[in-house]
């Protein structure tokens, strides 16, 4: 995850949100992962977003915000979804649902006809484009909206075009989707919550055409491969990270019809 894109931070979080970070900071982590706990009222059953890796620690802080009623997913990753199948099991067979089948359990897939009323006014938004299966999910509650956004949008830096499963196009028609939810706090899978989902939508947006514009140029200073591109459009980036990179300059090529080799 690179870029230097940064939202204001949001000055504090929904009545209705906890956040419980998991034990996992790395450089595509961030901090952690984030587990969002949505509680409409104290003595109502949470949601749960995105369980995290498989640590026990963890899940047991999760299982100890119950009682839980159901478990979201925002996307496949092994960060967000590893300890899914655990925390189920802590939790008594509480169902987890979740747009791709393979992280859905005692359930439908998660699309806006099989998402259970929660009492929070959830609305699905699905957002491809990090991956294929990449919801985000908006809030309406006590006059206090939120999106979760899951890895579409992060509380810091920008997230990967994970190729192929990911999508460039899916994910700029995603981000032109979240530019409309101005003033709305975004609470991210990773890193701290923002001010407004809307504006960092945009800068996103900026910051992927100024890319391609970049990678534009590096074909026709002749980059023929991926690496090669990287090497001249994200020099900026730790090394350590180029991996990540090269996940979306596959995309951006493909996006742009750039054969690849």
């Amino acid at each position: 995850m690179g870029g230097r894109v940064t939202g204001a931070l949001a000055d504090g979080l929904p009545a209705w949100v906890t956040l419980l970070r998991a034990p996992n900071p790395g450089p595509m982590t961030l901090d952690g992962t984030n587990t969002w706990v949505l509680r409409p009222t104290l003595d109502a059953p949470a949601v749960v977003v995105d369980p995290g890796p498989a640590d026990e620690g963890h899940l047991a802080a999760i299982a100890a915000h119950g009682p839980v009623g159901l478990v979201l997913i925002t996307h496949g990753h092994p960060d967000h979804t590893e300890g899914a199948p655990r925390l189920s099991e802590l939790l008594g067979g509480v169902p987890v649902l979740a747009a791709d089948p393979a992280h859905t359990i005692g359930g439908a897939p998660l699309t806006a006809a099989t998402l259970p009323d929660s009492g929070l006014g959830i609305r699905l938004l699905p957002t491809p484009g990090h991956t294929a299966d990449s919801i985000c999910l908006l809030v309406e509650h006590d006059d206090q909206p939120a999106v979760l956004t899951g890895d579409t949008i992060l509380g810091r830096g920008t997230t990967v075009v994970a190729h192929p499963d990911g999508h460039l196009g899916d994910y700029l028609s995603s981000l032109e989707l979240l530019s409309a939810y101005r003033g709305i706090p975004a609470l991210p899978g990773h890193g701290p919550a923002l001010a407004d989902c809307g504006a960092v939508a945009e800068s996103y947006l900026a910051h992927r055409r100024a890319r391609l514009d970049q990678v534009r140029a590096a074909v026709a200073a002749g980059a023929t491969t991926a690496a090669e591109v990287v090497a001249v459009v994200y020099a900026d980036v730790d090394r350590s990270l180029w991996w990540a990179a090269e996940w979306s300059v596959r995309a951006q090529l493909e996006h742009l019809g750039v054969e690849q080799p």
